[in-house]
């Protein structure tokens, strides 16, 4: 069976070289990312344009992600360069410092409000939480606070409050242009970064609509807040991702596993998609090889039931970015051969609401029970391939359909794979079989399969109303 994970890379000037974008689209990669905190909307536009020429050359859905910096707290920048801050020594943050006026004993932090978010005690955290100080008390603009954990500290780097509670609003104005721009390029998937709650994405997809874009949003969970109101989070956005990198930060090493757990979980649960993300092949930006822990990363989050794994700046600028998505590819389609872990039985268990949840949950009991080869969707929304994915069916699902915003949507969904697809006739036998003929034709199934098909009555998104079982 084909790799059911899918495999979302980060766009850079490492991807921009002459056949390296053709290459990550043939090592695998399913969904590319435009990261908006870096690079101008001139080099997001040219990536985007080469992306979907190369996809419709090689006739791959491939999605185009958007991901907005969001309120990225940083400190500024240091007089004379990085300075080496030292455990127990005196360190201050003044938010009313010139942006380049930082030394070795204090530096400005372009964040106003950081002095009314804090009080003694509170731990602050640099760098990625690679600095730790101690906020020791607060006066006026400024921070003082004693070093607990030293190192090197460049300009801008990034802060945290270990536990969350900062009051930075989701959206900036930054965020705002780049939903303009996203709105502009068609991106078919526009991820909110640090949302506090259901409200800050509820305000990313109006500014969404009112610019006239129709991405589907991806919740980004980094920080505490999101993760204490995860499941009203989860219920506002389209798909969701675990961005590990900060929210590691603020809830700290030791809860990340489970927290990451619980995330993928809750998601499947609520039939979204689910991207894991941050670090996942980290050597590899400079190795061509990933190391053993990396490897079990990436496998681990495939078991517990990702559809999709990512990578950063692996590809975005390291030096291996083929070799990257390769190996990805490679440990995905290992780790699937394994016996995934037990999921929620609760679609099955609960009163469906809809008929197209009754048919996609039948089918794949069918699917499973029967030993079925394959199933056939003919879908417009892409619904009812993405209720059916939720529950790892064991033999692949052929989403087919005439829209191209849905086969790039269900690029993201695990187990899930987008058919260009338009029947001559809605009517009678014709759609299926016609669709079983673009799938022979494709090597997909073959005389004497079973193979399960779903269908409506093409009344549009959420008419899924049939199964049927056919031999082909």
């Amino acid at each position: 069976m084909p790799r059911r994970t899918k495999i979302v890379a980060t766009l850079g000037p490492a991807t921009d070289g002459p056949d390296v974008l053709a290459a990550l689209l043939d090592a695998g990669v399913d969904v590319v990312r435009l990261n908006f905190s870096h690079g101008d909307p001139g080099s997001h536009r040219e990536r985007a344009a080469r992306v979907r020429a190369l996809a419709a050359e090689k006739r791959r859905p491939v999605a185009v992600l958007g991901d907005l910096q969001g309120p990225k707290i940083r400190i500024e920048s240091f007089a004379g360069g990085a300075v080496d801050l030292v455990e127990g020594r005196a360190f201050a943050l003044d938010a009313a410092l010139p942006a380049d006026a930082g030394n070795d004993e204090v530096v400005g932090v372009a964040y106003p409000d950081l002095p009314r978010d804090v009080a003694p005690g509170a731990e602050l955290l640099l760098d990625d939480g690679a600095i730790e100080l101690v906020v020791e008390r607060v006066t006026g603009t400024r921070i003082d606070c004693r070093v607990r954990t030293g190192g090197r500290l460049g300009d801008r780097k990034g802060l945290n409050l270990r536990g969350g509670g900062l009051s930075a609003g989701g959206l900036g104005d930054k965020d705002a242009a780049d939903i303009r721009l996203a709105a502009e390029l068609e991106v078919d998937f526009l991820a909110v970064s640090f949302p506090r709650s259901a409200t800050d994405l509820e305000e990313a997809r109006g500014l969404l609509h009112a610019a006239g874009g129709r991405a589907r949003l991806v919740a980004k969970i980094e920080r505490a807040e999101a993760v204490a109101d995860l499941e009203a989070v989860i219920g506002a956005a389209d798909a969701v991702m675990v961005a590990r990198g900060d929210l590691g930060v603020e809830i700290g090493d030791a809860e990340l596993p489970a927290v990451q757990k619980r995330i993928i979980s809750q998601a499947r649960e609520m039939n979204r998609p689910v991207i894991t993300a941050t670090q996942m092949m980290e050597s590899m930006v400079d190795s061509p090889r990933p190391t053993r822990a990396e490897v079990l990363d990436v496998a681990n989050a495939v078991l517990d039931g990702t559809d999709a794994v990512m990578l950063s700046a692996e590809s975005a600028v390291g030096a291996y970015p083929v070799q990257a998505v390769a190996a990805m590819a490679r440990i995905c389609a290992g780790a699937e051969r394994e016996q995934a872990a037990p999921r929620s039985a609760a679609h099955v268990e609960t009163h469906f609401r809809r008929t197209d949840e009754a048919i996609a949950m039948a089918t794949v009991y069918t699917a499973t029970h029967m030993h079925a080869d394959a199933i056939v969707a003919l879908t417009d929304s892409g619904t009812t391939a993405l209720l059916m994915s939720r529950q790892d069916v064991p033999v692949p699902i052929y989403a087919l359909t005439a829209y191209p915003e849905t086969r790039r949507f269900l690029a993201l969904c695990r187990g899930v794979y987008p058919v260009d697809f338009e029947p001559s006739a809605i009517e009678g036998p014709t759609p299926i079989r016609e669709a079983i003929a673009r799938l022979r034709e494709m090597g997909a199934v073959r005389e004497g399969q079973r193979v399960l098909v779903t269908k409506g009555d093409f009344t549009g998104p959420g008419g899924t109303n049939a199964m049927k079982i056919v031999t082909v």
